[in-house]
């Protein structure tokens, strides 16, 4: 049987936690590979809705949950995270949850200098959730981040502290701040240090356990491809790779646990945040899908920018990320238009192309290609076959397969777990 990892297609928001939560309930183990507390997903599950940033989507339903040494990990976000979901009667505990113990941790500078910087960059802003996941993954790769380990031994902290504060305290000269105040640094990672320190543990240890039991591992990724660092639309993209493989690396088992790669595409297009959209609708189309899709960020509260299914992106996406098969979600929010459209390519100072270019000034001068189909009259809400889907929403699917080259796995057809049309079983392939 299959391991599987879940990655978003586009530009984040896909309806991962959904997916997520309906496959976790078959698996053994869940893994956070990569991001922060920036990535939310909604789960609704018998009518109740969990709203995650940090947490595994599986730890609703019971599955070990765990979150990988790729992930940069805010320890007060995740005791917040935390006491939310036991006030909701979720249960949190080492038996069903692990932290790696080399997560790099987001500190209270971090969130401070992702302000000043997004603050001061005038027409350059990013559009970051302002959570401090890039200036955490900065020092994780300049060697100076203080790791979950690192609670366990505050007494020996201060070299970790100089590297961290030599650094910090230019920068914040250079906005106009005082230095770092490091008592008060050691005191905030003293206080949290013991409930972090309840879930620490070598958790590639763990998993290599779990995986030689012969138990299904479900790779979670955060944010999207158009995101990822390297792949997607730079500079507007996260601090970390999210695509595919980094599950490998951002987990500690290799390449060949990662398994069926499923990514999640929405049947229309969002971004939340600044950044080259081609299909961006500001107009009453981008309006009505807005609203019945409720597209507003779940960590940021941000009304989402809206537009029509760009299989161009998609396409690119799938390729780079090596995607087996997609989970398209949302497909109800096309219900009752007359026509859909779906972009087939871009035109860029008169030549027609098949990829997003990578420089950001072309990426923002491209105009879609569209294709025309007829819309459908009927509700696709809650469907659970495709006897259930009006005729044209199947035309719609398989046109959209078609342009993306990569078979439909799975259709979900509203936030609740069994409203999903199974194509293609990931653990099963």
């Amino acid at each position: 049987m299959a391991n599987v990892t879940v990655i978003g297609a586009q530009w984040g928001d896909e309806g991962k936690g959904k997916i997520v939560d309906w496959l976790a309930a078959r698996a053994d183990a869940v893994v956070r590979f990569q991001g922060g507390h920036n990535a939310g997903h909604t789960l609704v599950i018998d009518g109740t809705t969990y709203k995650l940033s940090l947490l595994p989507s599986g730890v609703v339903s019971g599955t070990l949950s765990i979150i990988g040494n790729g992930v940069v990990l805010d320890p007060w976000a995740l005791r917040d995270e935390v006491a939310r979901l036991e006030a909701q009667g979720v249960s949190v505990t080492p038996d069903s949850f692990a932290v790696a113990d080399t997560c790099a941790l987001i500190l209270p500078p971090h969130r401070e200098l992702d302000g000043l910087r997004e603050s001061a960059a005038g027409k350059g802003r990013i559009g970051t959730t302002g959570r401090g996941i890039g200036p955490a993954y900065e020092d994780k790769v300049g060697r100076r981040a203080i790791r979950v380990c690192d609670l366990e031994h505050l007494d020996s902290l201060d070299p970790q502290l100089d590297r961290l504060c030599v650094h910090h305290d230019a920068l914040r000269a250079a906005f106009g701040r005082e230095p770092v105040d490091r008592e008060a640094l050691r005191s905030a990672l003293a206080e949290v240090a013991p409930f972090v320190l309840r879930f620490a543990q070598p958790v590639w240890k763990r998993l290599k356990t779990v995986r030689r039991a012969g138990a299904r591992i479900l790779f979670e990724g955060a944010q999207g491809v158009l995101l990822d660092v390297d792949h997607g639309t730079y500079p507007f993209v996260t601090s970390s790779n999210t695509v595919s493989g980094a599950a490998a690396g951002g987990s500690g088992l290799g390449p060949a646990a990662t398994g069926f790669v499923l990514g999640i595409v929405k049947a229309y297009t969002t971004r939340v945040g600044s950044g080259p959209f081609p299909t961006e609708l500001d107009d009453a189309v981008g309006q009505r899908l807005g609203e019945r899709g409720h597209e507003f960020g779940t960590v940021t509260g941000r009304k989402r920018r809206c537009g029509w299914f760009d299989a161009v992106l998609v396409r690119q996406s799938c390729a780079i990320s090596g995607v087996t098969g997609i989970a398209l979600t949302k497909l109800d929010v096309l219900d009752g238009f007359d026509r859909v459209r779906i972009c087939t390519g871009y035109r860029l100072r008169g030549k027609v192309l098949d990829y997003l270019p990578a420089h950001a000034a072309d990426q923002a001068a491209v105009e879609p290609i569209y294709e025309e189909l007829d819309g459908w009259a009927q509700t696709t809400a809650g469907a659970r076959s495709w006897a259930d889907l009006p005729a044209n929403a199947i035309k719609y699917i398989t046109r959209v397969q078609e342009l993306i080259e990569t078979p439909v796995a799975l259709v979900s057809t509203s936030p609740e777990r069994d409203d999903t049309i199974l194509v293609r079983d990931p653990f099963e392939d």
